[in-house]
């Protein structure tokens, strides 16, 4: 096999993302994916001849020259995504089942600020402060401007209050702390454990807007290998690296394959879930510090899927929408396991096009804990037993349910197409639980970014710095940043502006 300057370990958004920049650069790159195909959680899956998403149903920072759209021009694949922004406000809704309230908002930042002032004119001082707290953060975070040289992000005050303790001071209005911590589903850490400016940096830009994508992450990945072909990456599925070898003065000399390849790069970048990294290393070459440092990590929620079909024939095809489903005013409480009664579930309607018909679906997915699952744990997709079969089968009868209680116009309309549990997600995106978002966002916690272990061994991904495909994204051009050096990695920005 030809000799590369970087091999990157995982083909999620994050390792696509490292992939791209380095062979824009002229780097030599290896891209190596677990799974039979590239993309991970982006990757949609086809049912009775419907795509459905797997984990990537909607993002925010594409408007207004925001985050995301900013990087998609910088990897020149922003013409290839096409946003389909959920612009209704009845279309961005939140609904309170335990008492019937519907509070909805519209796209932009300070016009969803107005609205929530609208909703709670007694609150305006502390919807106010919290608004003008989330944009302070999003404008002093290094990491989150793409064309600032590399930099150590300095603290800010709000990395060491939670948001829970945040919100609390601000207000006694359940509903409203509710609402404003909406969005912790999109990083999936309590907000008794994660700080008010990471909570801040995920959620600022689907304040600013929200939209679907034009033929979910598929869209994301065909652009990537269309760009891919125009440089020098290769792409190598069904495969991982099997061990660390030849290490001398903290360096790996030899990566080897599970095909029994050996390779000799002068990076090698990971961008799969930490535990899957700690894997890789032998145990007699890893620091104790480290071992603890991962094995210390906490999963974030998972979540449980219902993939449905509207059937009604005459129906017109639905706008993109996200509907939130709260059974309970107190979110602490709705993302903790054990409670009673019902988690917190996002209902998302589209329309896709399937042989020139259009076919309207919703996938619903609910709060979920390995704890639910974790009795089938030995068991692996298509061989598990009919015990589990049933709990899926209840629990997707369960969400449909819930949907039609507000929606009964639904009523005979939704089939169930398929369910996915944690464990398919496991099995799926070889995640070692199954979790949404990797690790949680804890504060004072240091995530694996950067150098890890050896001296030419890097961590990137959604565990990195953010959760989700703008942070995961984030840890791509971060990396690259540190890698390229920064008089190269200055000029590449020039380039593409």
């Amino acid at each position: 096999m030809d000799n590369y300057d970087d091999i990157v370990v995982g083909s999620g958004i994050s390792g696509l993302t490292t992939a791209l920049i380095l062979g824009m650069n002229k780097r030599k790159v290896l891209l190596i994916e677990k799974s039979p195909k590239i993309g991970g959680a982006l990757s949609r899956f086809y049912k009775k001849g419907i795509p459905y998403d797997t984990g990537f149903h909607f993002t925010g920072g594409l408007a207004n020259d925001l985050i995301l759209a900013d990087m998609l021009s910088v990897l020149s694949i922003n013409e290839d995504i096409t946003p389909e922004f959920i612009d209704k406000p009845q279309n961005n809704r939140f609904i309170f089942e335990n008492t019937g309230e519907t509070y909805e908002s519209r796209l932009g930042f300070y016009q969803n600020r107005d609205d929530m002032i609208k909703l709670f004119p007694e609150e305006e001082k502390a919807i106010t402060s919290y608004y003008r707290n989330m944009k302070y953060i999003r404008e002093n975070t290094k990491a989150m401007n793409i064309h600032a040289e590399f930099e150590m992000q300095q603290p800010l005050d709000d990395d060491f209050i939670s948001l829970k303790n945040k919100l609390d001071s601000l207000s006694k209005n359940q509903a409203l702390k509710t609402i404003l911590s909406a969005y912790s589903m999109c990083h999936g850490t309590n907000p008794s454990k994660i700080s008010f400016a990471d909570h801040a940096r995920v959620t600022y830009t689907i304040s600013e807007s929200i939209a679907r994508i034009k033929n979910g992450g598929d869209a994301f990945i065909k652009a990537f290998k269309k760009k891919f072909e125009k440089f020098d990456i290769d792409i190598k599925t069904n495969t991982f690296i099997k061990s660390c070898e030849n290490i001398k003065n903290r360096k790996v000399g030899k990566f080897v394959l599970n095909d029994g390849t050996e390779l000799s790069p002068e990076n090698c970048i990971f961008t799969i879930h930490p535990q899957e990294i700690l894997k890789t290393f032998k145990e007699e070459n890893t620091s104790k510090a480290f071992r603890d440092r991962v094995q210390g990590f906490e999963e974030s929620i998972g979540l449980f899927n219902v993939f449905i079909k509207f059937t009604k024939e005459d129906e017109k095809p639905f706008d993109p929408a996200v509907i939130t489903f709260y059974p309970d005013t107190d979110m602490e409480k709705m993302f903790t396991h054990g409670h009673e009664g019902n988690f917190p579930l996002v209902m998302v309607r589209s329309c896709e096009t399937v042989k020139n018909k259009k076919i309207n679906t919703i996938n619903a997915f609910e709060i979920s804990h390995y704890k639910d699952v974790a009795k089938w744990a030995d068991s692996y997709t298509g061989d598990r037993s009919k015990e589990y079969e049933e709990y899926k089968k209840n629990k997707a009868a369960q969400i449909t349910k819930r949907i039609i209680k507000f929606f009964p116009e639904y009523g005979n309309f939704l089939e169930v197409i398929d369910s996915a549990s944690m464990l398919t997600f496991r099995d799926y995106l070889n995640n070692p639980y199954g979790s949404a978002y990797g690790i949680k966002q804890k504060i004072g916690q240091f995530n694996l970014i950067g150098r890890v272990q050896y001296k030419n061994t890097f961590a990137a991904g959604q565990s990195a710095i953010l959760p989700g495909i703008i942070g995961a994204m984030m840890s791509g051009f971060t990396i690259c940043r540190y890698l390229l050096t920064k008089d190269v990695y200055k000029n590449f920005i020039n380039r593409q502006n």
